[in-house]
């Protein structure tokens, strides 16, 4: 009798310890921290095979947890890559694929973003209770029609939260390192602003002198389209760090231009933070940081402590935030309920470099090319680390294609979300991460550089080998160089391709890195590989695509009555408050 009756709260009592223990609360839905670095090459991670930059943070991640060594972005570039990510399907379906020179969001101002009717894994979570965050980099647009419509906002898109760069950390950010966007149009138009100049005051002073008669009308003309370049030129290129180097707050801008020199830590501290608000109940955290593209940061904790310059120095800092914030969670007892990603958009900047500073972008290891560089494996492949204690087994190797795409289902997996969704190109991967599955659901893989399809991958059932067939390929400069060297970064199509007819064909399994081309004489293969990707092709481009082009001219390039602004516009400007940083 005595021990019927002490067995109830005896039996309370061993699940409330066993609750403390596993850090799990019965029937509370899992937290996600999803972490992604800017420009990262896969080759510049200690697990990934890197000795001499030191990442013990991240290589702690891939200990206790899953690491993916085939893991793939949709994109060679920041926002069609971001595009895909958050979408969970290939960039050109929200029509997040440029077809010609711009394959990039250019300038906050501009109207082009990812379209509202789209649907991110962050709006699916919040539909089921979940307390969203976005801290860092969006870079997916603002504005549709008017300053303040928030169309493209992070807000707009399932972030209850945001904090951070609407647009991206880019060079014009940074005095002293150089000019990033369209260069050539900016020397053009400065140009013809001086054209103009010297053509108007040289005629002013033939008609002061009276060596002609000049037409009063011929100078207004002249003075009126030199003050049309000046503008043209002047407003959006020379005012570049106040119209694209902004922080926002939710919908607000707080500080016009940003201090870059402080951008690291108040990042880290806002996602810190967030996880702190927001412990007693299910919530996503997005820190997209602002590294490693560059400019890089120069913060005096770490800068000369590495051996590989001022681009080690910013690595081993990326490490050190990644460790700051698992520490946070972990020391709120959160790691056991809380699913922690760690990725990059897409590949190193091979091209990134000059005397003083030596390489400023990326190394992608053994895998050819870099960012831009179409389907060439070092511009595609990422890292990509799960940890998530007593749910992932601990130093697991998984050695199958899985992308960037497969972070949406395998969230609304988690989450319990069973309701209607648009064709995902991605797959929930909980059965691989858990072992309960041994091969991808990826048979095929397609490769954009923009809206260009450039490369196709099969990994044939019953079967290791993982066949890439490219179509097209970027055309190096210096020829052999593995680079575009003349153009800073590779372009995506008509005379910066070569179009390979039959397409070149390569086994990831024997020669990862690409080196070696198959033919009809060393894979038997061969023409079965080529008819298959053929069909594969054929069927992925008869699918709907539905959305309106948003990396148009029209809409990427600069419209003043979209520019976020702080203050009243064009006086824009201000500091973000002490207290905040």
């Amino acid at each position: 009798m005595g021990h019927s009756l002490l067995a109830p709260p005896v039996l309370c009592l061993l699940l409330l310890a066993g609750s403390d223990v596993t850090g799990q609360d019965v029937g509370r839905k899992p937290n996600f921290v999803v972490m992604m670095v800017d420009d990262l090459g896969i080759g510049d991670i200690g697990c990934y095979g890197n000795d001499t930059i030191r990442t013990p943070n991240i290589d702690r991640l891939a200990t206790e947890g899953v690491k993916l060594t085939q893991h793939i972005a949709a994109a060679p570039l920041c926002t069609p890559s971001r595009a895909a990510f958050m979408t969970g399907r290939y960039a050109v379906r929200a029509g997040m694929g440029g077809a010609g020179r711009v394959q990039v969001l250019l300038f906050l101002g501009g109207s082009g973003g990812l379209p509202p009717g789209e649907t991110t894994f962050a709006k699916r979570l919040q539909q089921q209770g979940y307390t969203t965050g976005l801290v860092g980099k969006w870079h997916l647009g603002v504005n549709c029609e008017r300053r303040g419509d928030h169309c493209h906002h992070p807000n707009q898109h399932g972030f209850s939260y945001f904090y951070g760069l609407p647009y991206t950390l880019f060079n014009d950010c940074v005095p002293g390192e150089g000019n990033d966007i369209l260069r050539d149009l900016q020397l053009t138009l400065c140009s013809l602003t001086v054209v103009l100049a010297v053509g108007f005051f040289t005629l002013v002073c033939v008609r002061v002198f009276g060596l002609l008669d000049i037409s009063l009308w011929l100078l207004a003309a002249l003075l009126f389209l030199g003050i049309i370049a000046t503008t043209v030129w002047y407003l959006p290129f020379n005012l570049m760090p106040t119209w694209n180097c902004i922080i926002m707050r939710n919908q607000e801008v707080v500080e016009q231009p940003m201090t870059v020199e402080t951008l690291p830590r108040r990042l880290l501290a806002e996602a810190q933070d967030f996880v702190k608000r927001n412990v007693d109940r299910p919530f996503l955290l997005f820190f997209s940081l602002a590294h490693i593209h560059t400019p890089l940061f120069i913060n005096p904790a770490f800068a000369g402590k590495s051996r590989h310059g001022r681009y080690g120095d910013n690595m081993e800092e990326v490490d050190w935030m990644i460790g700051e914030i698992t520490k946070t969670v972990d020391s709120l007892g959160l790691a056991n309920n809380t699913l922690m990603y760690f990725t990059s958009d897409h590949g190193g900047h091979l091209e990134d470099s000059d005397t003083t500073v030596g390489q400023k972008g990326g190394w992608n290891g053994i895998y050819k090319g870099g960012k831009s560089m179409g389907g060439w494996e070092g511009g595609i492949r990422v890292p990509g680390i799960f940890r998530w204690p007593g749910r992932l087994a601990a130093g697991r190797v998984l050695d199958q294609p899985t992308s960037l795409m497969d972070l949406y289902p395998t969230l609304k997996h988690l989450s319990r979300d069973t309701q209607p969704d648009r064709h995902l190109d991605g797959y929930n991967l909980m059965p691989l991460l858990e072992g309960k599955a041994q091969r991808s659901e990826h048979e095929f893989m397609f490769h954009y550089c923009g809206s260009n399809l450039h490369a196709v991958r099969w990994h044939p059932t019953g079967s290791d080998s993982i066949y890439k067939v490219h179509f097209f390929t970027p055309n190096f400069y210096p020829p052999g160089s593995g680079g575009c060297y003349d153009t800073g970064i590779c372009m995506c199509y008509g005379k910066h391709v070569t179009r390979h007819e039959p397409p070149l064909i390569y086994d990831l399994l024997r020669d990862p890195s690409e080196s070696r081309p198959l033919s009809s004489d060393t894979e038997p293969r061969y023409a079965e590989v080529l008819e298959q990707s053929a069909k594969a092709v054929q069927r992925h481009q008869q699918e709907p695509v539905g959305a309106e082009n948003q990396l148009t001219w029209e809409k990427i390039l600069w419209k003043p009555w979209l520019q976020p602004c702080c203050g009243t516009f064009p006086f824009c400007g201000c500091k973000e408050e002490r207290a905040h940083i």
